[in-house]
C-alpha cells in the first residue's frame, strides 16, 4: 500500500507545542495550500489542510515557523473518528508530518533570523561523515590524468 502526502503551504497561525501525558511533544497547525487551477476570472482558492507533527519534528516547527512562513511538509494521510458535543459522529482527516522543511528564504518567510540560526544549529549537528562537500569548481584540468585506452582498464 502507499500512503504519501507532500505539500507546500503557508502557516495560518502560530504553532503551539503541548505534550502528552507521557511527555511527548505534538504540535497540530493547518497550511494554506494553493490550488493549481484558477477559472478564468476568478481568484486562486487554497485548501486549508490539517497537519500533526510529533516529538523532535514538532518543537523544530514550533521553534522556526510562524504565521505565514512557507513550510514543506511530507507525511500520510490518517484519518480518525469522534464525536462533537451534539453527539454526532465525525471523521476528521490529517496529515502525520513524517519531515518539515523551510521552503522559502529568509526573506519570504516570514521568520527573519530564524532560518539562519536553523540552518547554523543543523549544520552543527551534522555528522561527520556529511560535512562539507567538496568544491569542483575550484580544481584545473591538470588535475586530472589521461588513460591510456591501449592497456586494460584501470579498474
Amino acid at each position: 500500500m502507499l500512503n504519501v502526502v507532500a505539500l507546500m503551504g503557508r502557516l495560518v497561525a502560530d504553532p503551539e507545542l503541548r505534550h502528552t501525558p507521557q511527555g511527548v511533544s505534538v504540535t497540530t497547525f493547518t497550511i494554506a495550500v494553493d490550488r493549481s487551477f484558477v477559472r478564468q476570472g476568478e481568484q486562486r482558492q487554497a485548501d486549508f489542510i490539517d497537519i500533526v507533527a510529533w516529538r523532535s519534528t514538532a518543537e523544530f516547527v514550533c521553534r522556526y515557523f510562524q504565521k505565514g512562513s512557507l513550510i514543506a511538509v511530507d507525511g500520510s494521510i490518517q484519518t480518525r473518528s469522534y464525536q462533537d458535543k451534539n453527539g454526532n459522529n465525525r471523521k476528521a482527516f490529517e496529515i502525520v508530518a513524517n519531515n518539515v522543511n523551510f521552503a522559502g528564504g529568509k526573506s519570504n518567510s516570514g521568520n527573519g533570523g530564524a532560518y539562519t540560526s536553523a540552518r547554523q544549529e543543523f549544520t552543527r549537528e551534522a555528522p561527520a561523515a556529511m560535512e562539507a562537500a567538496p568544491t569542483y569548481s575550484a580544481g584545473s584540468n591538470d588535475d586530472f590524468a589521461v588513460i591510456d585506452d591501449g592497456e586494460d582498464l584501470p579498474f
